[in-house]
């Protein structure tokens, strides 16, 4: 048997892995998000809930990988207990790698496709609503939005045909260095621009007016979904460089140092933005009229404008590309570890795969402009960013949770042993209760509060089927996971009778 590839460094294997943690989210939500509830109060309770979400859930996931020594395909196969039926869960996360990728590979060439635009001036001299129509016209564009989509595509190919070392450590590891470069460049520039610090004030001065007038229920919602999403843990996307990592130091340290990488560049993705916006007198947005609109106008007003823009634009898609090359990475080892193909035959056909698969979102802004799945406005790519984000994230974390705690899964036993083997900081045995009875729980919480954010400005007609729909898929997945894999259980069996 071919021995399994695994990662050449331990730098490697943290900045890998933060590299698909660190995604888009980070830039064009984190920053704005804080702001607008309470700044530094929010950063406390974001914190609080990256170490009571994040760091269990991504825990499991790499524990899945390092424990069964393969891909989302064949883990649930190599751990589960005979007779079990955890494998067929295996869909949720190659589904949900797939329909990232049908929306995210043409966002990443959205980002190709500005920082060359500001590389070759292009957008220099423009004003705000010449700005605005640059993207909009990039957006109906069919042929321009396909062809940096399929740059994207190729690139991130291209560095996933090369290997694990030789490829994707040594190309995303250089990568993330230059990223995180870019990053304290671009933010020291920006904090020193006039009227910064104001902007700095609205970013990390604790405003507690702010969160009461918002209300305290509602920043903990807030702080705890985006705590939740930033890690883009449950469709195996951790888990697939699990399986690359080395017996020799514990997951636990690891997963702290994936976590920090990932906090780091959200922070410092505020500190470019908000003191820029704030100089400059420009409404901070959400979401991507923030990075082409927002943005390109700043530069646009700023001395050397077309420089900084070129470098902002550059670690964005270093970011998006970085996300794209790990998802690439997990759909090949559905087919290497599932099918045994060679990696080339899986980079040829999936290549193919992914560049059709993409045409729905890309055709979804301009040919099918007025197809709207989700609501007035909404677009293909909303559609396929709803079935990820708010149903296969949520749910695949659940159940990496759910088998790493459950006796008729991996056992929590088990997944403790995995987890401690090695040195550095060790996984607390004592946490048990709260990863069985209280975390699968929360995580519920939040897949059904989505639901209710995406939702309740339709109407409460159009609430209620969607929550309808939302209950039937959860019940669905605690049937799979108690009531057919082990029909003498309770919804939750307690494990502590078995010790």
């Amino acid at each position: 048997m071919k021995q399994r590839e695994q990662f050449g460094s331990r730098l490697g294997f943290v900045l890998v892995s933060a590299g698909c943690a660190v995604g888009l989210g980070n830039v064009w939500k984190f920053p704005y998000v804080c702001g607008q509830y309470g700044g530094a109060a929010f950063i406390l309770i974001y914190l609080i809930f990256l170490a009571l979400l994040g760091a269990p859930i991504i825990v499991c996931e790499i524990a899945v990988g390092r424990g069964s020594g393969k891909g989302i395909a064949k883990a649930y196969n190599e751990l589960e207990p005979e007779g079990e039926k955890w494998h067929l869960l295996k869909w949720t996360g190659i589904a949900g790698n797939y329909l990232l990728m049908m929306f995210y590979a043409m966002v990443c060439g959205w980002m190709f496709n500005y920082a060359y635009k500001m590389l070759t001036g292009k957008m220099s001299g423009m004003d705000s609503s010449m700005v605005a129509g640059k993207f909009q016209e990039m957006l109906s564009s069919s042929g321009e939005l396909l062809i940096w989509t399929l740059v994207a595509i190729l690139v991130a190919f291209s560095v996933c045909a090369l290997g694990l070392e030789g490829g994707i450590e040594k190309i995303t590891k250089g990568m993330m260095v230059i990223l995180i470069v870019l990053m304290i460049v671009l933010a020291g520039h920006s904090l020193l621009l006039d009227n910064a610090m104001e902007g700095v004030k609205f970013y990390l001065v604790p405003d507690f007016n702010t969160v009461l007038e918002k209300g305290i229920g509602e920043v903990i919602f807030a702080a705890m979904m985006q705590a939740f999403f930033t890690l883009s843990v449950g469709i195996g996307s951790m888990e697939i460089f699990g399986s690359y990592m080395s017996k020799k130091r514990a997951i636990t340290g690891e997963a702290v140092s994936i976590i920090g990488v990932d906090t780091f560049v959200a922070l410092m993705a505020g500190f470019i933005i908000i003191p820029a916006c704030f100089a400059y007198n420009v409404e901070l947005d959400s979401g991507p009229s923030l990075l082409f609109i927002t943005l390109p106008n700043v530069f646009n007003n700023m001395a050397g404008g077309r420089i900084w823009g070129c470098a902002f634009f550059i670690f964005m898609s270093f970011a998006a590309l970085s996300t794209v090359i790990a998802v690439f990475e997990n759909i090949l080892s559905f087919f290497m570890d599932g099918m045994g193909w060679s990696r080339k035959k899986a980079v040829l056909v999936n290549i193919v795969a992914i560049s059709i698969l993409s045409l729905p979102a890309v055709l979804g802004y301009n040919v099918w402009s007025g197809i709207h799945p989700v609501g007035s406005q909404s677009t293909i790519m909303d559609l396929e960013d709803f079935l990820v984000s708010y149903n296969l994230l949520p749910l695949g974390s659940l159940l990496f949770v759910l088998f790493c705690t459950k006796k008729n899964g991996w056992g929590f036993e088990n997944f403790l042993a995995e987890v401690n083997t090695g040195e550095g900081m060790k996984f607390p045995k004592k946490i048990r209760f709260y990863m069985t009875y209280i975390l699968p729980w929360i995580i519920v919480v939040i897949y059904l509060k989505g639901y209710y954010d995406m939702f309740s400005p339709m109407g409460t007609k159009v609430l209620i089927g969607w929550m309808i729909f939302a209950a039937i898929l959860l019940a669905g997945i605690y049937l799979i996971s108690f009531g057919i894999l082990n029909k003498n259980c309770l919804l939750y069996p307690s494990d502590a009778a078995d010790e």
